[in-house]
């Protein structure tokens, strides 16, 4: 564009310096930019998984990081998530093809009677980011909405969200149906909304309380891990 002459122009970068673009594309939210990124690793010859792990998720590693440090904020965050959502749109379908490892999977929704989504979109969003596959059941989810989600996609993580102080003990419910049926040990249990604490998850039995999307990550990948490690070891 020759009106603009300190417009970058991504496909004269090297490898090196357009992974490091996208790492400030995606910190400023700039989704049609790592979509063109993508693409010009993809036709370099890059594979799916390696653009997802060192371009988008290591890009998003340092706005998680920022987010968790207080120096950026929800709204920043959400473009950036967007921004990420565009790159991955592209390598969902090549990575379905090529069976590239997953981080793991989870399945999230806000309980019953509970209709704040905010936080786990950026859950969701965050997750994505990190290479986790997601199933967001959305709002106002009664227990029978999670335990079939858990039968059809069986995931590592079952995560669940209140804001209202009259809607946590319903977490509750869905972990103590889990134990009656006897699968709560199947899987990793994270809940998290501005009301909940640390106390709260341990009486209701979860494995973790997560404050924040950041949290969230952090937690996730670390129970993902120690769970591949017990099975690799069993």
């Amino acid at each position: 564009m020759a009106e603009d002459d300190d417009d970058i122009i991504l496909a004269d970068l090297d490898d090196d310096e357009l992974v490091q673009q996208m790492f400030d594309d995606l910190y400023d939210g700039l989704r049609e930019e790592i979509e063109e990124s993508v693409q010009i690793l993809l036709a370099r010859g890059w594979a799916p998984y390696k653009i997802l792990t060192e371009a988008l998720v290591g890009g998003m590693t340092i706005v998680g990081a920022d987010f968790r440090d207080g120096i950026l904020f929800v709204p920043e965050v959400l473009l950036a998530a967007n921004a990420m959502k565009g790159g991955m749109q592209i390598l969902k379908p090549l990575l379905a093809e090529t069976g590239a490892p997953r981080m793991g999977s989870m399945v999230i929704g806000t309980v019953k009677g509970d209709i704040h989504d905010i936080g786990k979109n950026l859950v969701s969003m965050m997750m994505e980011g990190a290479g986790f596959e997601v199933v967001d059941l959305g709002i106002n989810n009664p227990v029978e909405n999670y335990l079939e989600a858990l039968d059809e996609h069986k995931p590592d993580i079952l995560g669940m969200s209140a804001l209202l102080t009259t809607t946590m003990p319903y977490m509750k419910v869905v972990i103590d149906t889990l134990i009656e049926q006897g699968r709560r040990d199947d899987y990793i249990v994270l809940v998290g909304g501005a009301p909940l604490n640390e106390e709260f998850g341990k009486a209701i039995g979860a494995d973790a309380y997560c404050r924040d999307a950041a949290v969230a990550v952090e937690t996730a990948k670390a129970y993902v891990a120690r769970k591949h490690n017990a099975m690799a070891a069993g």
